[in-house]
């Protein structure tokens, strides 16, 4: 099953990415790729992380201002018309589920995974992606509900396994504390990600920490 949802998305982006947005869509990028540099010479390097960062735009990040993300107030833009069927879907998405996943496997074309932040399992049925998944591998991604199974949206996370250990005490302290938010956990696992890119000849472990001395 492709992904239902992207002309949809991408006409509301049309809106929040540009005109009155632009600023917002500039400074938003400054955060997201904080001393990254986006390499237009590896396509599929640069397409990969413009999907995290517009999933990261449109579902996670609140509008200065607005304090809601685009998703949340696109229902109500005055450039923006919809028919109750896409004001239906819009609902849809406000209800994806955004986490750290870990594969399990594959059977005929459904992709089985383990939510690692609430510990239960879930599987994306007819999915187009069937390629690409290690076993027991580690990865951000959002599942966007579709009738009674879920579809991937474009923007994944793969951690290499040397992180495992680290994520796992990560998402073990956030369970135990009600006060932390997952949504940031997930910002700075993906920077820890972006880091072990650009330093390719530093083992991850060093990367994937808390100690102050090994950051870069």
């Amino acid at each position: 099953m492709t992904n239902p949802y992207d002309p949809l998305i991408d006409r509301i982006l049309t809106v929040f990415a540009g005109g009155t947005f632009k600023s917002e869509l500039d400074s938003a990028k400054k955060v997201f790729f904080d001393r990254i540099v986006l390499d237009e010479e590896k396509p599929e390097i640069f397409e990969q992380r413009m999907s995290q960062f517009y999933d990261w735009y449109f579902f996670s990040r609140d509008l200065d201002g607005y304090g809601q993300t685009p998703l949340e107030v696109c229902a109500s833009a005055r450039d923006l018309r919809f028919t109750p069927e896409e004001l239906e879907e819009i609902e849809r998405l406000k209800k994806h589920r955004h986490s750290i996943f870990e594969f399990i496997k594959i059977k005929k074309d459904d992709v089985y995974l383990k939510d690692l932040l609430s510990g239960k399992k879930v599987v994306v049925r007819n999915s187009p992606l069937l390629y690409g998944f290690n076993e027991e591998e580690i990865f951000e991604a959002r599942l966007l509900p579709h009738g009674e199974d879920f579809v991937f949206s474009k923007g994944f996370c793969f951690h290499p396994s040397e992180a495992r250990k680290y994520i796992l005490s990560e998402i073990k302290a956030h369970q135990k504390d009600a006060d932390l938010n997952p949504e940031e956990l997930m910002f700075r696992l993906l920077r820890m990600k972006y880091k072990s890119e650009k330093y390719p000849h530093v083992q991850p472990e060093f990367i994937y920490s808390n100690e102050p001395k090994l950051h870069f």
